[in-house]
């Protein structure tokens, strides 16, 4: 068997770097850690809560994470922020202050910035999300990738590879299907590969989606 490794760990300090910079002594690793991955997960839920779309995108790239002493700065990569903007003209002041209420920073000052990515559909996770909303909406899986495909295409990508697992349209016997345009060199280090995998809650069960870009070679 061929041993499978998270591409993007696996490029950290080539062409990937980290999501979250800062330094702590090893016995308060753990909690930077967990705190880390609770502002995360606050966001997220923030902006599914006010997020007013038809089609269930959040458009959330990633979150990138630096900390200080005295200060936590989260910056906000997003497809859409427009939306976000639109439907709560005070948004990130209030997520600003849900965040400072849950992490009761009293001499750490927390700050949160968006900004918006210039092709949101070249994102894996942005595709994942759009993939998952054409499941829950029982769009057959072959048509949901191949729209998804069309839409990377057309943020200039070199290759990509969407791969859907678990109960597909509701058979009984689950499986894994796979599609692939272009090229993905997974083994090559100097490749700059986006990665994400995303899970889906449909009625018939969880379906797990894996989706690898192609952006280009340094």
């Amino acid at each position: 068997m061929g041993q499978k490794i998270n591409p993007l760990g696996f490029r950290l300090g080539t062409t990937q770097g980290h999501h979250s910079l800062w330094f702590s002594q090893p016995k308060n690793y753990s909690e930077g850690l967990q705190e880390d991955k609770k502002i995360r997960d606050c966001i997220k839920n923030y902006v599914q809560k006010n997020m007013r779309t038809s089609s269930g995108i959040e458009g959330i790239a990633r979150i990138e994470i630096q900390k200080r002493i005295d200060l936590i700065q989260v910056i906000i990569f997003m497809g859409f922020p427009k939306l976000l903007i639109e439907s709560r003209p005070r948004g990130i002041e209030e997520l600003q202050m849900t965040l400072q209420k849950e992490f009761n920073c009293v001499n750490r000052k927390l700050n949160i910035a968006v900004t918006r990515i210039a092709k949101p559909y070249g994102n894996p996770n942005i595709l994942a999300e759009f993939i998952a909303g054409q499941l829950k909406n029982r769009v057959s899986f072959r048509k949901a990738m191949k729209k998804a495909i069309e839409l990377t295409e057309q943020a200039d990508t070199k290759g990509i590879q969407i791969q859907i697992a678990g109960r597909i349209d509701g058979k009984e016997i689950a499986r894994v299907e796979w599609i692939r345009e272009g090229r993905v060199p997974l083994q090559t280090i100097r490749a700059k590969i986006d990665y994400c995998s995303y899970t889906v809650r449909t009625i018939y069960g969880i379906l797990g989606i894996k989706i690898w870009i192609f952006l280009d070679e340094e």
